[in-house]
């Protein structure tokens, strides 16, 4: 392993460190605008360098991560932790984060006030029909 390296892009280091599963996963994620480099989002040919802060959204949420070493081939996973540095907060509480209601099989469709109770609970006020429009 070449350790002299001062950069690579970072779809070769995102999957080589074992964040994304493959190559063409991470290269997705950059075209899609789920990797930021220092707060900019970044394609997936911008070039990584020790010490730079990267942020992956990843199902709802952003795990930070901070460069330590650059690689290129992908690594075991006791070398890919050396390689960078989990700035993550830790998830929220499960009692913290709001369940989505869930209707019962085979109960239909949501009548109008449970529709409105729905739209209530989720912060979304349903819009008034207003027939002078």
């Amino acid at each position: 392993m070449n350790t002299s390296l001062a950069s690579a892009r970072i779809d070769s280091w995102l999957w080589a460190v074992r964040i994304y599963k493959t190559r063409s996963m991470a290269t997705t994620a950059c075209r899609a605008g789920h990797v930021r480099v220092g707060g900019e989002r970044v394609k997936a040919s911008h070039a990584v360098k020790v010490g730079d802060e990267i942020r992956v959204r990843e199902s709802g949420f952003d795990r930070i991560v901070e460069v330590q070493r650059i690689v290129v081939k992908r690594v075991g996973a006791s070398v890919a932790a050396e390689c960078l540095i989990d700035r993550t907060p830790p998830p929220p509480p499960r009692e913290e984060v709001a369940l989505v209601p869930m209707r019962d099989r085979g109960a239909g469709r949501p009548t109008k006030r449970e529709r409105r109770d729905l739209e209530k609970l989720r912060g979304r006020d349903a819009v008034a029909y207003d027939p002078e429009d």
